[in-house]
């Protein structure tokens, strides 16, 4: 019987090209208002014009650089506004989601949904000595909580509307891992959210949710708002210098 041809591999050059510019806005080497070409990243990057004018048309749709007539391209502000609402937003479909889960518990329609449950609890209630303490892991597996939360509730459209969400707050979300308390306080205050769910009480466990999400919300904006003044002073001495 023949074999069916492997699908085509998902990291694309143009894919490779905006993982790279998105890490550059998020960690400040393209600091808000810089102007740059597609040429300048085609020679940094050491890829062709085409992968980074696809990379940039999609970073463009997310919101992060805009084009410039006949001069480029340039990286857009931060708009605090949007992310609160898209904080917001998060916020509804969350606490909702883990006020189901409390209401659902015992049902046995929702067996498949408890399974989702227990692999975050098997995760998140570790003890100390067995935590990560990788940045990148810990942001990774912090987004897969508050998603799985959301898709064991068991709203097919609530889970959509909630993974779109995250990946639009995912570029200041993962400053969230930058320090280790930080880290620390995750693994705690999931392992509370859980604890209250498999408890079923609701109120709890909306209060935990809503109190851990306002608090990374809040440490987000202020590394961010901090990240921004050390870049654009890193720019100024640069400039000075030259």
């Amino acid at each position: 019987m023949p074999t069916a041809p492997a699908p085509p591999a998902r990291s694309s050059r143009a894919e490779q090209v905006y993982e790279q510019l998105k890490r550059d806005v998020a960690e400040f080497r393209l600091v808000p208002g810089d102007r740059f070409t597609e040429q300048a990243v085609s020679e940094r990057l050491g890829v062709s014009r085409t992968p980074v004018r696809q990379a940039l048309t999609r970073l463009q749709q997310e919101g992060h650089v805009e084009v410039l007539y006949r001069s480029g391209w340039r990286v857009l502000p931060f708009d605090f506004d949007k992310f609160e609402q898209l904080y917001d937003l998060r916020m509804v479909l969350e606490t909702t989601a883990a006020h189901r889960l409390c209401e659902g518990a015992q049902n046995a329609a929702h067996s498949q949904h408890r399974v989702l449950l227990d692999g975050l609890t098997t995760r998140w209630l570790t003890p100390m000595a067995q935590r990560s303490t990788d940045a990148v892991q810990v942001s990774q597996w912090d987004e897969a909580f508050h998603c799985t939360l959301v898709q064991a509730a068991g709203n097919a459209e609530m889970a959509r509307v909630h993974r779109d969400v995250t990946e639009r707050i995912r570029i200041i979300r993962r400053l969230d891992f930058t320090q280790q308390a930080r880290i620390d306080a995750t693994y705690d205050e999931h392992a509370k959210i859980l604890q209250a769910i498999h408890a079923r009480r609701g109120a709890q466990a909306e209060m935990l949710l809503r109190a851990h999400i306002t608090t990374s919300q809040t440490e987000v904006r202020k590394i961010t708002l901090h990240q921004m003044h050390l870049a654009r002073q890193a720019a100024g001495a640069m400039g000075g210098a030259a």
